[in-house]
């Protein structure tokens, strides 16, 4: 039984709660604050499931320092009652020298446990992070085309590195200062108690309105983190625009290097003050929470002044100790509150990398998928195919409109027609870049919807009018459709796409590296590495998106016979604006605002004086006026 159609996608019954790629910029330009995230401290949680053994060793290492770091104060004590000023007035120096001893001693194993512990979360935190960057990496790559269209790349640059890296501090030292310091804290209040109750409450009276403080202060900052990791985004997108090899060409071509510059400046003036305000949103917290615990001492001796007058027996060792421990409460208590403070402030961080995790690919595959009909591999056809773009409404007109046609194994097929009519769309809809609005494309005789999109692109080579090459070496780019190719198997491709000889001028040859998107080689050059990486994929269907438009006429010519050679054997679809290139094809199709107007053979269409015999005769025009 035939699995049907998957339903749309996006945020129905299917999905709850999840927002679809095409919904999504529309949303984030609307909630200009940190997105709502549901469960979002369950599922902070759940990133450090994997890591539950060297958790579990942390925290005992951690328990195990907290409890050692009670004992010097109450040593301390002893040190002073007992070793230093004994009820027989002469100093005890061998008692005094045991506990100086265990002090010491309790010392190393403490700065040794912090090692240990230091190493663990270092390496979990790191660990969460990477895996949390590769997740949201692999994600993005699963969204449907039209994300990509409509979202800047420096926003999603920002996502994967700015926010992604804003919370590798929490993530490394979360768990370690919240029990450390939160054990630390338990532990000294406990010894405060137990040295004296009556100086305890003095100290730690005012300590739930710091906690409402700080719960205030951490609000503030997770609004201005939101604007802040926004406006890195910004940057970020703005260096990736203005940088790039097609940026400086562009800048410099208009004279627009200084309003480049002033748009970054701008940006980062933006950044900067969000900065500051970030920083100094927590200031005058943590300076009234440092006045506070600097004074508890003064207090405490006064406080203890007025209980010796009142006939309560604190020692002189009790008083040191105490305000030992109080003192060591300092830093474990500021501590915790700033870890506190981060947390709130990195839940606005986690928050967006969330939001992106929770958006639902457009296009996936069926629940049940369909097996690949080998025997009509290169097969295509449409069936009343209507589609309109994501980004349009749907009161928009359809890019296609009721558009049918079939093209058969091994044959040559041509798709030509004025600018804007919707060629292009034919051939993203073939692998499934986009999902038609209506009726059906079908590949080998199956309905792309119901094919597992692995099997379907497998069997699809594009050659495209702006070529894409890594900046790498020409033998990486080409590896890129088969990584386990030889090298004689390059050599066979490049040979066949009429590239070798070039290659092999070069002085590395296949090492020699092509610079970002090609940009050392010349753009018939491009074209043929193109080509020749095509060839090495060896698909049944090759798509060839106005492959040579952007070329003179002498690498046109070049290209071409390249062209020529990939399409041999297989089925092609052109989409073609030189008409020049396809007078050749088996079929050509006509396209005109959305439907196909016309096909048939060249002599034959330029017999039926329509649409196509006007394309070919303002062309030859064109030629002759230029000659």
């Amino acid at each position: 039984m035939k699995a049907g159609p998957p339903k749309a996608p996006g945020g129905g019954a299917g999905h709850p709660g999840r927002v679809s790629g095409r919904d999504f910029e529309a949303q984030r330009v609307a909630n200009a604050d940190a997105p709502a995230v549901p469960h979002l401290l369950g599922r902070i949680g759940g990133l450090f499931r994997p890591y539950r053994g060297k958790l579990a060793v942390t925290i005992v290492l951690v328990l195990i320092s907290a409890g050692l770091g009670v004992l010097p104060p109450l040593l301390t004590k002893d040190a002073f009652d007992l070793g230093l000023f004994p009820p027989s007035g002469t100093p005890n120096v061998p008692v005094l020298l045991k506990l100086v001893a265990a002090m010491v001693l309790l010392w190393v194993v403490s700065a040794l446990l912090g090692v240990w512990q230091t190493y663990l979360t270092a390496t979990v935190g790191n660990q969460v992070m990477g895996s949390l960057r590769t997740r949201l990496f692999g994600h993005l790559q699963a969204m449907e085309l039209a994300f990509f269209t409509r979202t800047k790349t420096g926003v999603i640059q920002s996502r994967l590195q700015n926010d992604v890296g804003g919370v590798a501090d929490v993530l490394s030292n979360t768990i370690s200062s919240v029990i450390g310091n939160t054990v630390t804290v338990i532990a000294a209040f406990i010894s405060m108690l137990i040295l004296s109750w009556q100086m305890t409450i003095i100290a730690v009276i005012l300590l739930p309105v710091l906690a409402l403080a700080q719960r205030r202060v951490g609000q503030v900052r997770a609004r201005i983190a939101t604007k802040t990791q926004e406006s890195l985004s910004e940057m970020t997108s703005i260096t990736q625009e203005a940088l790039s090899v097609s940026g400086i060409l562009l800048a410099k071509s208009f004279n627009q290097q200084p309003a480049e510059t002033a748009r970054y400046a701008r940006e980062n003036e933006n950044q900067i003050g969000l900065q500051v305000r970030q920083q100094m949103s927590g200031q005058w917290f943590f300076a009234m929470v440092g006045i506070f615990l600097s004074v508890i001492p003064a207090v405490i001796y006064v406080a203890a002044a007025w209980l010796i007058l009142r006939d309560v027996a604190i020692t002189a060792g009790t008083l040191v100790a105490f305000t030992t421990v109080q003192a060591r409460l300092t830093f474990p208590l500021m501590g915790l509150l700033r870890v506190v403070l981060d947390l709130q402030t990195s839940q606005a961080l986690f928050a967006r990398i969330f939001e992106y995790l929770d958006l639902h690919p457009a296009i996936t595959d069926p629940v049940q998928t369909h097996a690949m009909d080998r025997e009509q591999l290169g097969r295509v056809a449409f069936e009343d195919v209507e589609f309109r773009y994501p980004d349009a409404g749907p009161e928009s007109p359809a890019t296609l409109k009721s558009v049918s046609f079939s093209i058969e194994p091994g044959q040559y097929a041509a798709f030509v027609g004025p600018s804007g009519a919707g060629k292009t769309t034919v051939s993203y809809l073939i692998p499934r870049f986009h999902d038609v609005a209506n009726g059906r494309v079908l590949f080998a005789g199956t309905d792309v919807r119901e094919l597992a999109q692995d099997d379907l692109v497998r069997h699809i080579g594009i050659v495209s009018q702006e070529t894409y090459l890594f900046h790498a070496s020409i033998g990486d780019n080409l590896r890129y459709a088969r990584p386990d190719a030889t090298d004689a198997q390059l050599e066979q491709a490049a040979r066949a796409a009429n590239i070798h000889a070039t290659i092999a001028s070069f002085p590395d040859g296949y090492d020699t590296i092509v610079g970002e998107r090609g940009y050392r080689l010349s753009g018939g050059e491009n074209q043929r590495i193109a080509i020749a990486r095509v060839l090495l994929k060896d698909p049944a269907v090759l798509i060839l998106d106005e492959a040579t438009s952007a070329l003179d006429s002498v690498s046109e010519r070049v290209v071409q016979d390249a062209l020529d050679t990939a399409a041999h054997g297989r089925t092609t679809i052109a989409i073609a604006h030189r008409l020049s290139t396809v007078i050749n094809a088996d079929v050509i199709f006509v396209v005109d605002d959305g439907r196909v107007v016309e096909r048939g053979t060249h002599t034959e269409l330029v017999a039926a004086d329509g649409l196509y015999a006007a394309l070919v005769a303002e062309q030859s025009r064109s030629a002759t006026a230029a000659s």
